[in-house]
C-alpha cells in the first residue's frame, strides 16, 4: 500500500528533483506541434568585418524614405545593431511605444529560460488523499495540473493506463481536478471574437491547447455534428461542450456557459457540405476531467463526475506523473507556431516559480516587464500578457534590440527562432537571397512586427526589430470585425513588404 506523505514532503522532493514545479502548492491541435530540430549559424561565427560607426553615418534617412514610400498608415519603429558588439547601426522612431503582437514571445522565451532553465519539464499528476488496499482507493482521486501547455488526449489515456498499473481498480471518493497552479482567465484577450481558437481560457491545466474539435457533415435529414477531444491516437466525444444548429445567417457562432458546459450555437446557412474547426474551451478543468474520466472507465475504473478545485490541503500521495517535453522544445514550438496559450502558461509558470504568485495575466505580464527592465534595461516595455495578443502591451524597437544583443552570446534564443523566407519583388521566395533571417513574427489587426537576427553574406550577425501599428483604425473595429477586418489584409501586406525592404537594405549596408 502506498505510504501517505505530507504535502510539504512532496513539495520538497519535487524541488529536489529539479524536474517538477511545486505543483502541490495550494496557492487542437495538430497531430504534433513539435517541429524537427534544425541547425543554425553558431553564435560564435565571426563576421569578416564588424560594422563601424563610420558605416552607420547617413543611414537614418534611408529608413525614413522606405517608411514614407511604403504607403503604410500608422506608426513604424525600427532598430538594428551589431549582435556581437552592440553597436546601434540604425534607428527610426525606435523609442516609440508600439504593440509587439507575437514578437512579445521573444521576451517570454528569455524570461522562461532564465527562470526555469532549458531542461525544465511541466508535470501533470494523479494524486490521492486516501489509502489504496486490494485495488480499492478509499479517498479522493485528484488530477492535478502543473502548468503543462502541451498536455493532450493521448497523455491522459496513458495516465489512465498507468493508474490501473499502479493497482487502482476502484475509487470510493470524489474525482477532483486541480487547476489552481496558475490563475484562471476566461479568455487570453476578451476583445477577441468568442469562437477563435487562439484565445481560449487559461488555468493550471490545459488539454489540447484548451480547444475542442467541432465537426459537421451534411446528411439526408440535416447535419451530423460531433464535439470531441481528438489528438494523435484518440478522439473521445465530450459532454462539456455542446453544439446546437440554428437556422440563421448571422452571427455564425454564439456562446454561453451553463454550469460546467460550454454551449455553442452555429448558423446552419454558414456550414456548407462538411467541415471542422477548433473552438476555444472556457472550462479547462471540467474539460480535462471529462476526457480523463472516459479513459479511466475504459480501464475499468469508474469515477464520479469531475469537480474542479482551485486549492487543496492535507496529506497526499503521488500515484502517476506525466512530464512534458523539455522547455527548450516547447519554446521552439511556441515560437514556430506562435501558440498563445503556450506563451501564457509558460510565462505564468515562470512568474509563479519566481515567487510572485500572479493573480492574472496582467499581473504576470507586469512582473515580466519589471524583470526585463532590471535585467536587460528594457525600461520602455510594459506587457499585459505573455503572448502579445492583448493590444495594450507596449515595447520599443530599441528595447527589443537591446534584449536581442544582450542574450546573443548565450546562444539559447537564436536556435529556437523560425527561419524567415526572404522574397523577391513578385512575392516569391528568393532562394539565393544573401541574407538569412531567424526571427519571430507578430500579427494583430493593423499591427505587424518582426524581431530577431540577420546573418549577412560576410557572416555579420545583426539584431533587429521592426514594429508597425495603426491603432486608430484598430480601435474602430467592432468585435465581430476582428476575425477578418476590412482592409486588414492589404495593410498587413504593405507592412510585410516594408519589413523585407528593410532587411534587404540592412544586408547591403552592413554585410559587404
Amino acid at each position: 500500500m502506498p505510504r501517505l506523505v505530507s504535502r510539504r514532503t512532496i513539495i520538497a522532493s519535487l524541488a529536489a528533483s529539479a524536474a517538477l514545479p511545486q505543483v502541490l502548492d495550494a496557492g487542437a491541435p495538430r497531430t504534433s506541434v513539435r517541429p524537427k530540430a534544425r541547425g543554425g549559424t553558431p553564435a560564435t561565427a565571426a563576421p569578416a568585418a564588424a560594422p563601424t560607426a563610420e558605416r552607420v553615418q547617413n543611414a537614418q534617412s534611408g529608413a525614413e524614405q522606405l517608411v514614407k514610400g511604403s504607403g503604410l498608415s500608422g506608426e513604424v519603429g525600427v532598430a538594428v545593431a551589431d549582435a556581437r558588439t552592440g553597436l546601434m547601426l540604425e534607428t527610426y522612431n525606435a523609442d516609440a511605444g508600439l504593440a509587439p503582437a507575437s514578437v512579445a514571445k521573444v521576451l517570454t522565451s528569455v524570461y522562461a529560460l532564465d527562470t526555469l532553465g532549458p531542461a525544465y519539464r511541466f508535470p501533470t499528476q494523479l494524486l490521492t488523499d486516501g489509502t489504496l488496499s486490494n485495488g480499492r482507493l478509499d479517498g479522493d482521486l485528484i488530477l492535478a495540473g502543473g502548468g503543462d501547455p502541451t498536455l493532450d488526449t493521448d497523455a491522459l489515456a496513458d495516465m489512465a493506463a498507468k493508474l490501473k498499473a499502479a493497482g487502482v481498480r476502484e475509487v470510493r471518493g470524489r474525482f477532483l481536478v486541480y487547476d489552481g497552479y496558475l490563475p484562471y482567465e476566461r479568455s487570453i484577450d476578451e476583445g477577441q471574437p468568442e469562437h477563435v481558437g487562439y484565445s481560449p481560457a487559461v488555468s493550471g491545466i490545459a488539454l489540447n491547447f484548451n480547444r475542442v474539435h467541432f465537426e459537421w457533415r451534411r446528411q439526408s435529414n440535416g447535419y451530423g455534428v460531433a464535439m470531441d477531444a481528438r489528438s494523435g491516437r484518440h478522439r473521445p466525444e465530450v459532454t462539456t461542450a455542446t453544439m446546437q444548429l440554428v437556422n440563421r445567417a448571422t452571427p455564425i457562432y454564439t456562446y454561453n456557459r451553463k454550469g460546467a458546459t460550454d454551449e455553442w450555437t452555429v448558423a446552419v446557412q454558414a456550414l456548407g457540405g462538411a467541415g471542422s474547426r477548433w473552438l476555444p474551451v472556457r472550462n479547462p478543468g471540467e474539460y480535462a476531467g471529462d476526457v480523463f474520466r472516459t479513459f479511466a472507465r475504459a480501464q475499468g475504473i469508474v469515477l464520479k463526475e469531475p469537480e474542479t478545485i482551485r486549492r487543496f490541503s492535507g496529506r497526499v500521495e503521488v500515484l502517476v506523473t506525466h512530464l512534458s517535453a523539455p522547455l527548450r522544445d516547447l519554446l521552439r514550438d511556441m515560437l514556430k507556431f506562435s501558440n498563445n496559450l503556450m506563451a501564457e502558461m509558460i510565462g505564468l509558470t515562470a512568474s509563479t516559480v519566481r515567487g510572485s504568485r500572479p493573480r492574472s495575466l496582467k499581473d504576470s505580464g507586469r512582473d515580466m516587464s519589471r524583470w526585463a527592465a532590471k535585467t536587460y534595461g528594457m525600461n520602455d516595455t510594459l506587457y499585459v500578457d505573455h503572448s502579445g495578443l492583448g493590444p495594450d502591451s507596449r515595447t520599443t524597437a530599441k528595447d527589443m534590440v537591446t534584449l536581442l544583443v544582450r542574450v546573443y552570446p548565450k546562444n539559447q534564443l537564436r536556435p529556437l527562432l523560425k527561419p524567415i523566407a526572404m522574397r523577391d519583388s513578385s512575392g516569391n521566395t528568393a532562394r539565393n537571397h544573401p541574407a538569412t533571417v531567424d526571427a519571430k513574427t507578430g500579427t494583430l489587426n493593423f499591427v505587424s512586427g518582426l524581431g530577431g537576427y540577420i546573418t549577412t553574406r560576410d557572416g555579420t550577425v545583426l539584431a533587429f526589430a521592426y514594429f508597425s501599428a495603426d491603432m486608430d483604425i484598430r480601435s474602430r473595429l467592432t468585435k465581430a470585425q476582428r476575425d477578418r477586418p476590412p482592409g486588414g489584409r492589404n495593410w498587413n501586406y504593405r507592412s510585410k513588404a516594408l519589413q523585407q525592404k528593410m532587411i534587404t537594405r540592412w544586408e547591403k549596408l552592413y554585410g559587404s
